[in-house]
């Protein structure tokens, strides 16, 4: 039997650029402006400036490459949290939240950690505990947590739209159906375990 092909974490970098497209300057986004899902608070954490003006403004954001999205991606979204530390068939969903959502995205998967009986710090860090109990999990789940997670993930985004009023463009089309969020979540979760049309409009009623 041939070995098993080492994930290809570029590429998965790279499909997450696609997913959050180009420049956006969206005021009902508390990111700001964004390119490449890379938004001006990171680059200025990072302190890019990239026109050399001596600060870090919108332009600069405009300027980011796809190249250099792909490469902050690896380097600050990916390696820094250790997300190399989870089971393999977890790491494309949680960096893709990452990117997302920051630290959330461990958090994310504590507290699914920690439903499952674990007694598990809820810090938004990947460190030992959390890596060696999301491996005990997977042996024993296998690619249902991955489902798990991905059916958190969606949880969380309804959680932000329920309290956000302004975030529910995000969640819902303005024709009523899946929004980017939800979309993108579904994207790491079985199609049976994926919302239908009718379970969407019903858990989105509330919002009017």
């Amino acid at each position: 039997m041939s070995p098993k092909p080492k994930l290809d974490v570029r590429t998965l970098a790279e499909e997450i650029v696609g997913r959050e497209g180009g420049f956006v300057n969206d005021p009902d986004d508390p990111g700001g402006a964004t390119n490449f899902g890379v938004t001006i608070h990171t680059m200025r954490r990072l302190g890019l400036d990239l026109d050399g003006d001596g600060d870090v403004d919108v332009r600069d954001v405009k300027s980011l490459s796809r190249d250099q999205a792909v490469d902050i991606f690896l380097q600050h979204y990916y390696s820094a949290p250790r997300i190399h530390m989870l089971p393999e068939p977890l790491q494309a969903t949680v960096f893709d939240m990452f990117v997302n959502a920051g630290s959330n995205a461990v958090r994310i998967l504590q507290r699914l950690l920690e439903d499952l009986g674990h007694d598990i710090a809820v810090d938004g860090a990947i460190g030992p505990q959390t890596a060696r109990i999301a491996h005990t999990e997977f042996e024993s789940l296998g690619d249902q947590m991955v489902d798990a997670y991905g059916i958190a993930r969606r949880n969380y985004y309804f959680g932000i739209a329920d309290r956000r009023p302004a975030s529910r463009k995000y969640a819902r089309t303005r024709a009523g159906g899946k929004g980017g969020w939800i979309r993108r979540a579904e994207e790491f979760i079985s199609p049976r375990y994926h919302l239908t049309d009718e379970q969407f409009r019903e858990r989105v009623s509330s919002w009017g």
